[in-house]
């Protein structure tokens, strides 16, 4: 490990340098693939703590290429530590896994990713025995209503998915820490170019690598982002003991990932604006729901806590039946019908009535809209794309 250090660096040169050393045995300057489940002992192994995260013993414990990744996510975030696993699920799993017992109470927000729905309302409330409250989390006052003597910890997202909600982090926490909860957030949405929510107090971080940091749509990989003790329990019992490990080659190309992430990262900010206000203008929209638009809800509050911008996720309605969704996509050449964000290229992917979650949207999302991931290609030609697919319907559209 290096004893470099990058205090003082920007935010982009720390993405390319942090975790990333030259190779001391071979000198080479990008870092190597170590495809090996095991790793040599020393001479008597009795010693060892066998679950040690920094002793290399076997890769389901960590390896060489988590650590690496471990690092560069943890000094992005100005994170103590950080684990990362197999997929941003089993990071919210592990953490939630490691810190919660029978009997906690769970605040989580009606906006969430859909595992994150189904394990607070279906899968741990049954197994588990974990009581849960579903609340508006943009509501501070709500969430002082749904408190319990038992509550455990708040969860919420920061923009939500997919309605791009803004909920108040650094309030949030005051409340919670008033009452001795504990506070993770999911900034998956944001990624720590935009908002670092441990600077709001925030006590875990939750990420998705697999989204904008890795940002080339080929490898899956999830972070908690806290204190090193929470995080070696985290490693010892989400990672060691049920084995959410990341595949080395993850790691590595989550970590050669990063190099551009923040390049890339204000591409999607500067993207999706322009898509979300062109888009605002045209009449067969119904609305339009992005934190950089001045007419969103969340606007001001997204100012304040999204420091570079807002992100590369918007959502969007239009004003017909259920199947001019699905023609208009059949248009369109640029953009691709797929699930998943962060990616080089634009994702779209309509959401209709059936959405189980869909109970807990406003109004204007209950008759389907679209989830869009805007991607780094040239803004004018993603508008280009949505006007002739908008025209190939007979819809009408304006500059």
């Amino acid at each position: 490990m290096s004893n470099k250090n990058y205090d003082e660096l920007s935010f982009t040169t720390r993405a390319i340098h942090v975790g990333a050393d030259p190779d001391p045995a071979s000198g080479a300057i990008e870092p190597s693939i170590y495809m090996a489940n095991s790793f040599q002992l020393p001479y008597d192994p009795s010693t060892m703590n066998w679950s040690a995260s920094e002793a290399n013993i076997y890769t389901r414990n960590g390896g060489v290429n988590q650590g690496m990744l471990e690092r560069k996510v943890a000094n992005l975030h100005g994170g103590e530590d950080c684990v990362v696993l197999a997929s941003g699920v089993a990071a919210l799993s592990g953490l939630f896994f490691t810190k919660l017992k029978k009997g906690d109470h769970v605040i989580f927000s009606t906006v969430t990713y859909v595992a994150t729905y189904r394990i607070f309302n279906e899968l741990w409330c049954d197994k588990w025995g974990i009581e849960t409250s579903i609340v508006d989390c943009t509501d501070i006052e709500k969430i002082k209503a749904a408190i319990r003597p038992n509550t455990k910890l708040i969860h919420f997202e920061t923009p939500g998915n997919p309605t791009c909600c803004i909920c108040d982090i650094e309030a949030i926490v005051k409340l919670a820490h008033e009452h001795n909860i504990e506070v993770s957030v999911d900034n998956t949405f944001s990624s720590p170019y935009n908002t670092r929510p441990l600077e709001y107090g925030v006590d875990y971080v939750v990420e998705s690598l697999t989204k904008y940091i890795n940002g080339h749509g080929d490898s899956m990989g999830g972070a908690i982002i806290a204190d090193h003790k929470t995080c070696e329990a985290i490693r010892y019992q989400a990672q060691v003991n049920l084995g959410g490990c990341i595949s080395p080659f993850n790691a590595w190309l989550i970590q050669r990932g990063a190099a551009t992430f923040p390049l890339r990262m204000q591409v999607h900010n500067d993207n999706a604006l322009a898509v979300a206000e062109w888009l605002e203008k045209q009449p067969c929209v119904s609305f339009v729901a992005y934190p950089g638009l001045k007419s969103f809800k969340g606007h001001e509050l997204a100012k304040k806590q999204m420091k570079n911008g807002f992100g590369g996720v918007l959502s969007f309605g239009l004003k017909g039946e259920h199947d001019l969704f699905n023609r208009v996509v059949t248009h369109l050449n640029i953009f691709t019908s797929a699930v998943s964000l962060g990616n080089t290229g634009s994702l779209i992917v309509f959401l209709g009535e059936d959405d189980e979650r869909m109970y807990l949207y406003p109004e204007e999302f209950h008759g389907g809209f679209y989830r869009v991931a805007i991607g780094i290609e040239d803004k004018n030609d993603l508008i280009n794309d949505l006007r002739q697919a908008f025209k190939a319907e007979g819809l009408e559209t304006v500059d």
